[in-house]
């Protein structure tokens, strides 16, 4: 019989919010897939446990999916989690998962922490429909282009972004949305210093421009209003 693909997810920051079901599991599989070893390994060490590791990351993905394939199909039980978060949702794991399922082996999600779903309920912003972007396209032309597709479907726009382009995307986003559309910045979730910056985008890109340092990766969460009320 194949084996099981477990997809775990794993702490966006504090480590109380893993799953005893993640730990669990953790500690009766064979081997654990993750993004990055030496980080993998804090999490594990945290909690006494003590499994092989093999390092899954977009670098070395396709690389890596026949041997774990192999290894399933042979009965194994492997775990695949990143650094932060669910796997496959902006990290490596989407072309793993696929090609287990269309083996047929059985592939276990594992629910749990998520900066996506942290950052919109934080965010004060409409939670009944949201988009999420993943990360935007590097070029000022084409970021517009995708976030100026999406003005008029009326749902929270939720997307990563990095600290050093921060400000060049909320600038972008003032340009697309408008001054009035409301924003939210959420960064260090879960963590010590975790922030929420909520506001219109004029007033939230005043307020990010006269800080002197800006830290941590950012979830970006936009809810413009409408073209016909703009102005």
């Amino acid at each position: 019989m194949s084996g099981i693909l477990y997809a775990i997810a794993t702490p966006i920051g504090n480590l109380e919010d893993i799953t005893l079901r993640a730990l669990r599991i953790l500690n009766e599989c064979d081997l654990i897939a993750c993004e990055d070893t030496r980080q993998s390994l804090k999490l594990l060490s945290h909690f006494k446990l003590s499994k092989p590791l093999i390092s899954f990351y977009s670098y070395n993905e396709q690389h890596r999916i026949k041997g774990l394939i192999d290894k399933l199909l042979n009965g194994k039980k492997i775990a695949l989690i990143s650094d932060a978060g669910t796997p496959g949702i902006s990290d490596p794991g989407y072309s793993l998962i696929k090609e287990a399922i269309s083996r047929n082996i059985k592939v276990e999600v594992l629910p749990g922490a998520n900066a996506v779903i942290t950052a919109l309920v934080g965010s004060g912003l409409p939670m009944d429909g949201f988009i999420f972007c993943g990360f935007l396209k590097r070029k000022p032309s084409k970021i517009k282009a995708e976030l100026a597709g999406l003005t008029n479907l009326g749902k929270t726009i939720v997307f990563y972004e990095s600290p050093h382009r921060i400000l060049k995307t909320i600038e972008i986003c003032l340009e697309v949305f408008g001054q009035d559309s409301q924003i939210c910045l959420a960064r260090e979730m879960t963590k010590k210093f975790e922030e929420f910056i909520r506001g219109t985008i004029k007033e939230v890109f005043e307020n990010m421009k006269s800080k002197k340092s800006i830290l941590g990766e950012f979830v970006i969460l936009v809810y413009p209003i409408s073209l016909e009320n703009r102005w």
